[in-house]
């Protein structure tokens, strides 16, 4: 029989959380005008300039049964493609080939989109119905990676409106002297090996398949 897991600080913390949305409400102060009618339906030119300046965006999905991911994308700045105002396309370029974040969307239909500028302490929040495309004419127009993607993560704009900086302020991302050395932190494949659970590798076999996997980052 196997052995009962020991409780986590979750399990005890969760006892007593907020029961509803009435007793999260009223732990806060009511959100400013400028907070709920900064939110569009549609992309501005300013927020497609935005889009086109960020080189980075994190894909958050969830799965029929409610489990949650979120998945970075990345590439040159204008590697998102905005198709129309209300819709913007992002190309699958090579990874790990789990399809987590793909196998989502196709499952519930919906995404969420955070484009990050590097500098910028200001970010985009997007969200919507997504779908995933292997129509050939779309795919062709989205080769910022590399090549063309074998499919494209599309998004129909249901909500868009710039984020508080204030996270990004507080983290120092954009900060190098606040940033840990390399020697206080683990390192990939320490962290990798880890994962893994595997005796019979070495930090050594981890670090040349990372090194491998990075030089052949377009096949």
């Amino acid at each position: 029989m196997t052995p009962a897991l020991a409780a986590s600080a979750f399990d005890s913390l969760r006892l007593d959380a907020v029961p509803d949305q009435e007793a999260l409400r009223r732990a806060y102060e009511l959100p400013s005008d400028a907070a709920v009618r900064k939110q569009m339906t549609e992309l501005t030119e300013q927020t497609r300039r935005l889009i086109g300046c960020s080189s980075l965006v994190l894909v958050a999905t969830v799965d029929a049964t409610g489990n949650c991911d979120v998945s970075p994308r990345g590439g040159p700045a204008g590697f998102v493609a905005v198709l129309d105002a209300r819709t913007v396309a992002i190309p699958d370029a090579t990874g790990n080939k789990r399809l987590d974040s793909l196998q989502n969307v196709v499952a519930t239909g919906r995404a969420g989109l955070l484009f990050i500028i590097p500098g910028r302490a200001t970010t985009l929040r997007v969200n919507g119905r997504a779908c995933v495309s292997t129509r050939p004419e779309l795919l062709s127009q989205l080769t910022a990676v590399g090549k063309p993607p074998a499919s494209a993560l599309v998004l129909g704009i249901d909500e868009v409106y710039p984020h508080c900086p204030k996270a990004l302020l507080r983290s120092g991302a954009w900060k190098p002297e606040q940033w840990l050395p390399a020697d206080a932190q683990p390192t990939s494949a320490e962290v990798t090996l880890a994962q893994l659970r595997m005796p019979e590798l070495t930090i050594a076999d981890i670090e040349k398949a990372e090194a491998d996997s990075l030089k052949y980052r377009y096949e």
